[in-house]
């Protein structure tokens, strides 16, 4: 007979705002999928009757006064203890028959998080725009860190105790998805991705997500991110920039000054002399706060390092449907 204490603890968070039509669908799914899992709702100052929706379906309803997805992953990852974390969005749109696999996933192969990469053949759950949007920001993420996911902005995810409480969120809004991705990224984290279906919102659901808005957070969150974790690739790069338009500016005043002797465009020269050193400054800022991300990364190793490891399976979790 399973010892019911030898058992992971399972929490599904689910961010909340205005999805009165969706939420019961969506916590009725993950009980079916998870039974032995607790269920959070949080909701996040929601004007229609999504909490008292989420609490018939059987969720724990919490509420977050601060606006904005980035500050509920906040309170959620302070406030619930679990050994594992399951997270998606309350309107319905994600696979909740794939957590199983998904949890099962993380705990065989040791994993600190196992994202949910989106596949969908309806136009209308994964509109043109989001599907660009999201190739390029995948692209850029990878260019700058080295590597990346098939799919940043996936708000489905499993993660390991050890994740959720090493990880201080910064984000405010739907670029939290990014900021998680980064973390993980910079900690060299064990992670793994797995196809899930998305499906279109039930009707009398409205997506939350403003394309170029939120687009426009998430690119200032991505170079923001970058200047602080990749201090002297962001400032060298703007250094060698300053440096170039110095060189170019002071190639002709080296000419002239070689064949006459003089220096007939002082201000010039002065410009070039500045921009020189402004270049010379910045390479400099990048190397000291390099050492100092350095240190801030080693403190969060240690915070991460600081939680177990995720287990193997125990007996009593659900297995995957290894024909799908």
């Amino acid at each position: 007979m399973t010892d019911p204490a030898r058992l992971p603890r399972i929490a599904v968070l689910l961010p909340c705002y205005n999805e009165e039509a969706a939420i019961g669908p969506t916590v009725a799914a993950f009980r079916a999928a998870l039974p032995q899992a607790t269920i959070y709702v949080y909701d996040n100052n929601s004007t229609d009757r999504t909490a008292d929706a989420a609490r018939k379906a059987g969720a724990v309803v919490r509420d977050e006064r601060m606006q904005g997805k980035g500050h509920v992953v906040r309170r959620m990852f302070a406030d619930i203890e679990a050994d594992i974390y399951v997270m998606a969005d309350g309107d319905a749109t994600y696979d909740a028959a794939a957590a199983p696999a998904m949890v099962r996933m993380l705990a065989e192969e040791r994993l600190d998080m196992v994202v949910g990469a989106r596949q969908s053949e309806v136009e209308a759950a994964y509109r043109r725009g989001h599907r660009l949007g999201n190739v390029l920001f995948t692209g850029i993420l990878a260019w700058l860190f080295g590597r990346s996911f098939s799919d940043i902005f996936s708000g489905y995810r499993v993660f390991s105790r050890r994740f959720v409480k090493s990880f201080p969120v910064l984000s405010s809004g739907f670029e939290i998805e990014t900021e998680i991705s980064v973390h993980a990224l910079e900690l060299r984290m064990p992670v793994a991705e797995k196809l899930t279906s998305y499906a279109a919102r039930p009707e009398g659901s409205a997506s939350k997500l403003s394309t170029w808005r939120d687009g426009w957070r998430i690119l200032r969150t991505i170079v923001t991110l970058f200047r602080i974790e990749r201090p002297v690739l962001f400032f060298g790069g703007v250094g060698a920039l300053l440096a170039l338009a110095a060189l170019i500016l002071a190639a002709p005043l080296a000419v002239t000054y070689s064949q006459t002797g003089l220096v007939p465009r002082l201000p010039t020269a002065v410009l070039a002399t500045g921009l020189m050193i402004l270049a010379i400054l910045n390479g400099l800022c990048g190397l000291i706060l390099d050492t100092v991300v350095r240190g801030r990364l080693e403190v969060r190793r240690l915070a991460y390092l600081a939680h177990p490891a995720p287990g193997g399976v125990e007996p009593g979790l659900p297995s995957p449907d290894l024909s799908a």
